[in-house]
């Protein structure tokens, strides 16, 4: 362990928007915040290709180059961003104790997490494959479906997120097939309903992927097979979208922080405040709704105005 605790006015856990946006607005009002990037500097942004939907970039940017860009406008106000990532904290007190890679310890005034949340993915090499190069792959259909307009596509998935993503896909793509693992939606009967009715969604219950098909760089289809015939069948698509769910990365809070079934952190209503004074959340980690970039940098924002008042009102 370090002989030599540092103490923080505002520690920034992770580099996402939501992140970079609380540094911004932290450095701005002269809190000194340091910022810790996680084992994935960048956040989840930095396997999204193309993003169009983010306002002020009317050319559109890749998810690294703007997360690049974030990052300057940070450090353009002193922030101080540095690698590694937090392993363990301590909430139980009046000081915020947080270790970096186990080996030192920080004492914080104030702490906004901006950890995030990880999309499920089925684990096919294939599927990794054209994810890494953007080639069609994607767990974000509010994201990506803009870019297969009038293309074919495939989406995994059975529960409410997954009918609504294929609902929007549907209104953008020549044809959308869900491919379901069992006999039956694990959604809502609205929900099940609503993609059920709609005239060029496809739906095959008992079906698992095989293998993403491509041509070395880009998506051309989906290899499946009937878990109960075993018949394999090869559809063609251009994108091929995994609607399973995401992980919210909070494992390390969970002691401390109260927390929802599935691992979000849950805040104070109209608030980026926690259930411990002085510990703030933003972006996915305590959002299962709208995960959008855009909507991650304003709990950013809102996280770094309560880290301040909070900051005025001990003084």
């Amino acid at each position: 362990m370090s002989e030599t605790i540092e103490k923080v006015k505002c520690l920034i856990i992770g580099s996402g928007p939501a992140g970079y946006t609380a540094a911004i607005y932290a450095a701005r009002a002269n809190m000194k915040p340091v910022l810790y990037q996680g084992t994935q500097p960048g956040g989840q942004l930095t396997t999204t290709n193309e993003v169009e939907n983010y306002p002020g970039y009317p050319e559109g940017i890749t998810g690294p180059a703007m997360m690049i860009e974030l990052q300057q406008q940070a450090e353009r106000f002193d922030t101080d961003v540095r690698d590694g990532w937090i392993t363990r904290v301590d909430f139980s007190g009046p000081i915020h104790k947080v270790w970096v890679n186990e080996t030192k310890e920080i004492h914080c005034e104030t702490v906004v997490i901006s950890t995030g949340a990880s999309a499920k993915y089925l684990g096919l090499e294939s599927e990794q494959k054209y994810l890494k190069l953007g080639g069609g792959v994607s767990a974000c259909a509010v994201c990506d479906g803009f870019f297969y307009r009038g293309h074919e596509v495939v989406i995994v998935g059975a529960g409410d997120s997954s009918c609504e993503e294929a609902h929007y896909l549907s209104k953008l793509c020549k044809k959308v097939t869900m491919l379901v693992r069992r006999d039956e939606f694990r959604a809502s009967k609205i929900m099940a309903a609503r993609v059920k009715n709609t005239e060029n969604i496809e739906i095959l219950f008992n079906t698992e992927t095989e293998e993403v098909l491509g041509d070395g760089q880009v998506v051309t289809g989906v290899r499946v097979k009937n878990n109960v015939s075993g018949d394999m069948t090869d559809i063609p698509a251009t994108g091929f979208f995994v609607a399973i769910g995401h992980l919210p990365n909070t494992g390390i809070f969970k002691d401390f922080l109260t927390l929802d079934e599935t691992g979000y952190i849950i805040n104070v209503p109209g608030s980026s405040k926690t259930n411990i004074d002085g510990v703030f959340v933003s972006g996915d980690a305590a959002d299962h709704v709208y995960r959008q970039a855009v909507t991650a940098a304003g709990t950013g924002c809102m996280a770094a105005l309560d880290a301040e008042r909070y900051l005025a009102a001990q003084e």
